[in-house]
């Protein structure tokens, strides 16, 4: 039986993640509200900083379990992303163990987090990997789209994977929409009409964050 990721270890990560989120950059988040207070939920983020995850856990209104590359439990970062809760993927081959974790967070009522784009690059939802479809697809959760809209194209940044530090990052959520047609189907094909419509909501949410905040 495959062990569940804990949510008490999220919570305990999300109250880490506000002290450093805070500390280092300042996060603006809105519509936070819009994530169901109940019941399992996907948040769909775009994927431009190593921050995103940490951020998003961080201002959460829900503990949440994020779907992370194996290649970032190096060394002590292992333990301590699995103490918090998150999940270990092998990008490389269809992960099993991943899968069932996902799915059973979801089944038990939790909130999934993913980066849809598969791996950090421009962050505009330009390319979806059919794994969100399929997780929404299975277990009937909503997708919460999320756009992280840091500093990218400004000068100062330590580290170019980073925001410059104390520069203000936008966290906005947006509406909770249904990946399928209300048939239940599972098929390749409907999978991948249900990825057709997650990628123009996701864009069209990123679209709408951006006038929102004048990124």
């Amino acid at each position: 039986m495959t062990q569940l990721p804990s949510e008490r270890g999220a919570e305990i990560g999300r109250r880490i993640g506000v002290g450093l989120m805070y500390g280092l950059w300042r996060p603006r988040v809105l519509g936070a509200w819009r994530v169901p207070a109940s019941g399992p939920v996907i948040l769909a983020v775009n994927h431009a900083h190593n921050i995103d995850g940490p951020m998003v856990m961080s201002v959460a209104p829900r503990p949440a379990h994020f779907l992370i590359k194996k290649e970032a439990f190096v060394g002590p970062l292992g333990p301590f992303l699995t103490g918090i809760g998150q999940v270990k993927v092998d990008r490389g081959s269809p992960d099993r163990t991943a899968i069932s974790q996902a799915l059973g967070v979801l089944e038990q009522g939790g909130v999934l987090g993913i980066f849809p784009e598969g791996t950090r690059g421009e962050g505009n939802f330009a390319s979806i990997r059919a794994g969100l479809a399929y997780f929404a697809v299975r277990s009937g959760a909503p997708i919460v789209p999320v756009a992280v809209l840091g500093s990218s194209d400004r000068p100062g940044r330590l580290i170019r994977a980073l925001p410059p530090l104390r520069s203000r990052v936008d966290v906005v959520f947006g509406d909770p929409f249904d990946a399928g047609d209300g048939s239940g189907r599972r098929t390749r094909r409907a999978l991948d009409e249900a990825t057709e419509r997650i990628q123009k909501q996701l864009t069209a949410h990123l679209e709408n964050a951006r006038a929102l905040t004048g990124r």
